[in-house]
């Protein structure tokens, strides 16, 4: 039935047809100026059972798929380029310590240079800003490459991968453009950032299985170059969908002055540092109990689970009160992280992978509500750059997870220290409920 009240262009119908009985009689003049049956507006259609897929409801936009394909590209190298390059310095050098200070290096570099090259995208637009630091970046990796190569002194292979720096947050800029598109549409925006949390994780799935077959199978610099071809290409790719990019906002229409400054934004961030730190040492812990050629298979099905939990939490319809989701997700997630802990007990490489791949199914729902709180808080002319920070805070977690994890096992065993991810996800979750009292009391 059809809403006559919300419908009112629809004629009310009589009981000996359509026209009702008080309608005048039109003259020829008059119903040649009468509006055509084709020109009146149409109801709406009901909907096909197709569109009901909320994933296949997002790229019914045109240009979706094109940057979606780009972002693809471009992304799948951030998997791969640590790999190569451990691979490739301590192949050549014959040091895992000079490969993971190299490493290490490019991490803090990204740290301080990103946020700043997300403001430069937020200010000057995509295009403008990720194009030429794509090319810098892929003048680093072609450089590490050959300093390697021909044997260049240490301080070169520093130099070189502190350049990769440069290279643009793909995912923040493809998440911008999912809540530019979709910004009167938050189950929308929801669905789009649970499907690129999905293919962060399928990324990072794929990335380094492929960076160590290229690696070995051709030659030991060949993860490292074809990565380089496979950011730069996804990038241009990306940029050229210029219908879809956001516009650039006035600095004037960006209130709020930087993002550290925005309130709630410090706690979360600690949030994200936290679950950082979570990542990181469950990485290294793994590592250290498996410790074999099937760690890596083992450590991807955390990755697995996250990527189908991603997918499967999109799908869903949320509450609105995204802080609460929040903090339930990181509650869920402090649970699942105590399986490893406690498969680790048992001694069964069975039971540990089966833990992990739970495990994994609190990451997604976790990093796609906290990114949608980003979103949230930070204002649309600093979008970018708000998304970088969260970036960084993971990416130091993750370093410093490392860290002490890899203390841990030394100190107290690899079983004993899958405590250490367990109590990073209750310090998230203590953090995310501290700064919940705190707005409610404010």
């Amino acid at each position: 039935m059809v809403d006559r009240a919300r419908e009112p262009w629809i004629m009310p119908q009589t009981a000996t047809g359509n026209v009702p009985a008080t309608t005048p009689a039109l003259t020829p003049g008059a119903l040649a100026l009468a509006p055509r049956f084709s020109d009146a507006p149409r109801a709406p259609r009901k909907p096909s059972r197709r569109s009901r897929n909320p994933y296949l409801r997002l790229f019914a936009r045109p240009g979706t798929r094109a940057f979606t394909l780009g972002n693809l590209i471009a992304r799948v190298p951030m998997g791969m380029f640590t790999v190569s390059a451990v691979i490739m310095i301590a192949g050549s050098r014959g040091s895992y310590a000079l490969a993971g200070a190299v490493t290490a290096t490019g991490l803090a570099a990204t740290a301080v240079v990103a946020p700043f090259t997300a403001r430069l995208v937020d200010r000057y637009g995509q295009r403008r800003v990720a194009r030429p630091a794509t090319a810098l970046a892929f003048l680093g990796s072609v450089s590490l490459l050959l300093c390697v190569h021909f044997a260049a002194p240490a301080w070169t292979l520093f130099a070189s991968y502190a350049a990769t720096a440069t290279t643009p947050n793909i995912g923040g800029m493809s998440r911008a453009r999912w809540a530019h598109l979709y910004r009167d549409d938050p189950a929308a925006v929801h669905t789009a950032n649970a499907f690129e949390q999905a293919l962060d994780e399928l990324c990072f799935m794929v990335g380094p299985v492929l960076a160590a077959f290229l690696c070995a199978a051709l030659f030991p610099e060949a993860g490292t170059l074809i990565g380089a071809v496979l950011l730069l290409a996804g990038m241009l790719l990306f940029t050229a969908q210029r219908a879809t990019e956001p516009p650039v906002a006035p600095r004037t229409a960006a209130p709020g002055g930087h993002p550290l400054r925005i309130p709630g934004m410090p706690p979360l961030l600690a949030v994200f540092l936290a679950t950082g730190a979570v990542f990181g040492s469950m990485e290294i812990v793994t590592l250290a109990f498996v410790d074999g050629p099937l760690a890596g298979p083992v450590m991807a099905l955390q990755a697995v689970g996250s990527f189908l939990a991603g997918l499967w939490y999109g799908a869903l319809r949320q509450a609105p009160d995204v802080r609460r989701r929040l903090l339930l997700c990181l509650a869920a997630m402090t649970a699942l992280m105590a399986l490893p802990l406690a498969a680790s007990g048992t001694g069964s490489l069975l039971a540990l992978a089966g833990a992990l791949l739970l495990a994994g199914m609190a990451t997604a729902p976790t990093m796609v509500t906290g990114m949608t709180l980003v979103q949230r808080l930070t204002p649309e002319g600093r979008l970018n750059e708000g998304m970088t920070l969260a970036v960084t805070a993971l990416l130091g977690g993750i370093s410093s997870g490392a860290a002490a994890g890899g203390w841990l096992v030394e100190h107290a065993g690899a079983g004993p220290a899958y405590a250490l991810p367990a109590a990073a996800a209750a310090l998230a979750a203590v953090t995310a409920a501290a700064a919940l009292r705190r707005r409610r009391t404010v």
